[in-house]
């Protein structure tokens, strides 16, 4: 598990332009992709995720590439900031010559690059960005997005959601796309399935700029029965703390977007709230082949086991070469083509890229917290396929320009 120490040590070297250089076995002119993140920005999860991305380039490479040439990463730092990703994903097109371009964690950069890329009419595969506009409603042909979406993740919480007694509902999130998306669908699902419920107040920090004591009195101020929680990273951890200061949590349910995920669970420690129904990565609980592979070639590689972010990097690439196969070349209208449909392997099993809407078909695990030897992990999960959690096909089409 990564420290605090080893990420800050990592991020201080992310000023460099980061190169996955590709393996003998690979022969002739490298596939390029261009990859963008907000690595110095939030590195508890783009470290792993560069990880991640690393081992699937290695593995590829070695296996003799794709269409016979080796796969090349040129990743840059966004810092967090759309400005600078649009700034960068213009020198990695323009100076670079890269195929495609890929990466972003945050909803509003994800939305940019895609605007982007459409307009410079290149592939942009999104790993981490989770805002539904991604696919739907500001969809475009060039973008694909590998993880499930905020309101697949709204979905497979809120089958569980509806199980509770929980009548009077409170909500906290980061006040941009992913937040807003995020609680739009939780409160539509969890109204459709539960008409009795009710949603008494709402809060919106600013991302990275949570003030946890007044959020959680406003909270508690509304006397709910159950809360739904957006809040990831610094946030997570400020929020929990004063929660737990102040007991928001005694006696009530929360429900959780991302909070089950190592990244999120190890700065919490042994200050993890307890039963928490949350989506995210019981790691080396998960007995599958596929991970446990997953797990013994990054374990080899790295020393650490994978986070959420592993997963998200190495399945990315992983999606890429498939698509790139399935193109049988790389022009953009090529690419476009081989990536809508394209099948492919991850950690968590086979996924595909719809050709409908683009959105890929990865699912994450649902669960609860608990402590573990002073730790917070997941207990009672279960792996949710994203392709279930999708709506009806008639219903996107209405979403999707």
């Amino acid at each position: 598990m990564l420290t605090r120490r080893t990420l800050l040590t990592g991020a201080a070297a992310m000023s460099a332009p980061l190169l996955a250089a590709p393996a003998a076995r690979a022969q002739g002119t490298p596939i390029r992709i261009g990859e963008i993140n907000s690595y110095t920005a939030i590195p508890a999860f783009t470290l792993p995720y560069r990880n991640g991305w690393q081992l699937a380039v290695d593995e590829i490479n070695r296996a003799g590439g794709v269409l016979g040439r080796p796969l090349e990463v040129i990743s840059r730092d966004d810092a967090g900031k759309p400005q600078d990703a649009l700034r960068l994903a213009g020198e990695l097109l323009d100076e670079q010559k890269v195929d495609l371009l890929a990466g972003g964690y945050l909803s509003n950069v994800g939305l940019a690059l895609s605007d982007f890329a459409a307009q410079r009419k290149v592939p942009f595969i999104a790993g981490e960005p989770l805002a539904d506009a991604l696919v739907w409603e500001k969809g475009n042909a060039f973008c694909f997005r590998l993880r499930p979406s905020t309101y697949m993740q709204a979905a497979m919480l809120v089958a569980e959601a509806a199980k509770l007694p929980a009548k009077r509902w409170v909500t906290v999130a980061p006040n941009y796309e992913y937040g807003t998306s995020a609680v739009k669908w939780f409160k539509a699902l969890l109204s459709a399935k539960r008409p009795d419920v009710q949603f008494v107040a709402e809060q919106w920090p600013a991302l990275g700029k949570i003030d946890a004591g007044a959020t959680v009195a406003a909270l508690a101020d509304a006397k709910p029965e159950a809360i739904f929680n957006v809040t990831f990273g610094g946030d997570l951890t400020n929020f929990v703390r004063q929660g737990n200061t102040r007991g928001l949590f005694e006696g009530r349910a929360v429900v959780s977007v991302l909070t089950g995920e190592p990244e999120y669970l190890a700065p919490l420690g042994d200050e993890t709230p307890e039963g928490w129904i949350v989506t995210g990565y019981p790691q080396a609980q998960v007995d599958t082949e596929a991970n446990k592979a997953f797990i013994t070639a990054y374990q080899a590689r790295f020393n650490a086991l994978p986070g959420m972010g592993s997963v998200v990097g190495y399945a990315l690439l992983k999606s890429i070469a498939a698509g790139i196969a399935r193109a049988g070349a790389t022009t953009p209208d090529k690419l476009v083509q081989g990536f809508a449909g394209a099948r492919f392997d991850t950690p968590f099993g086979p996924a595909e890229y719809r050709a409908l809407d683009h959105q890929g078909t990865l699912g994450t695990f649902v669960g609860k917290t608990a402590l573990k030897d002073g730790k917070g992990i997941m207990v009672d999960w279960h792996y949710a396929n994203g392709a279930d959690y999708l709506p009806p096909d008639a219903e996107v089409r209405t979403l999707r320009p």
